[in-house]
């Protein structure tokens, strides 16, 4: 069960915080941070926390059945968790925020100027992080093993520095996760189906960087 960030965590913290974020905070959003949480640890990822926010959530809400039952097919763990609004101090107190929509992006960046340089959808960020390569993630192997959670800040400037070298989207919306709230389970599947490759992208470019070693051996 999520609990709240604190709004002063210094800026050399030892943990890695992602923020997922959607609309209400009881779809789209708790499914990618559980889904996200269960893969990095399944790849030993540390001194990493997920969470969760919604731009319009009404604090205390629950996911609905539909959204539980999507979270456990993907073997994420839905039990506990409470939906809540989204304040600035998330979003300033992260180092890598997804919105599962454009509209959400624009919300956090709108929100906390300075998160444009580590917010993306999440779909963007797997488009963006195609590809990428050791040899891109060269700065973050340069850094002590110990040291996770500057390696995946490394990762994350290495994907937003590729804004302008990938191929857009040949659609707008090929960036968004659809939103399933209250619609039939076939859109929730798809929803699924947008949300999990992504999400894969995403812990294999942190856990390759959490783990990489520099040409030389040394750390």
């Amino acid at each position: 069960m999520s609990t709240a960030f604190s709004f002063d965590r210094p800026q050399a913290s030892p943990t890695f915080r992602i923020l997922t974020v959607c609309t209400g905070n009881i779809c789209r959003s708790p499914f990618a941070e559980q889904y996200l949480r269960s893969e990095l640890e399944k790849r030993g990822v540390v001194d990493i926390r997920v969470d969760s926010a919604g731009t319009m959530a009404q604090d205390g809400q629950t996911m609905p059945p539909q959204a539980q039952n999507l979270a456990r097919q993907y073997g994420a763990d839905p039990e506990g968790h409470k939906a809540r609004y989204l304040f600035e101090g998330h979003v300033a107190g992260s180092d890598l925020v997804f919105g599962m929509g454009r509209e959400h992006r624009r919300a956090v960046v709108s929100m906390y100027p300075r998160a444009s340089r580590y917010s993306f959808t999440l779909r963007e960020f797997a488009r963006l992080a195609d590809g990428v390569t050791d040899l891109d993630l060269a700065g973050a192997a340069a850094l002590p093993l110990s040291d996770t959670s500057g390696r995946l800040r490394a990762a994350v400037a290495a994907v937003a520095s590729r804004r302008g070298l990938v191929d857009a989207a040949m659609h707008a919306d090929d960036d968004d996760v659809v939103d399933p709230y209250r619609l039939d389970d076939s859109v929730f599947a798809e929803s699924g189906r947008q949300l999990v490759p992504a999400a894969d992208v995403v812990v294999r470019v942190l856990a390759s960087a959490a783990a990489l070693t520099a040409p030389t051996g040394e750390q």
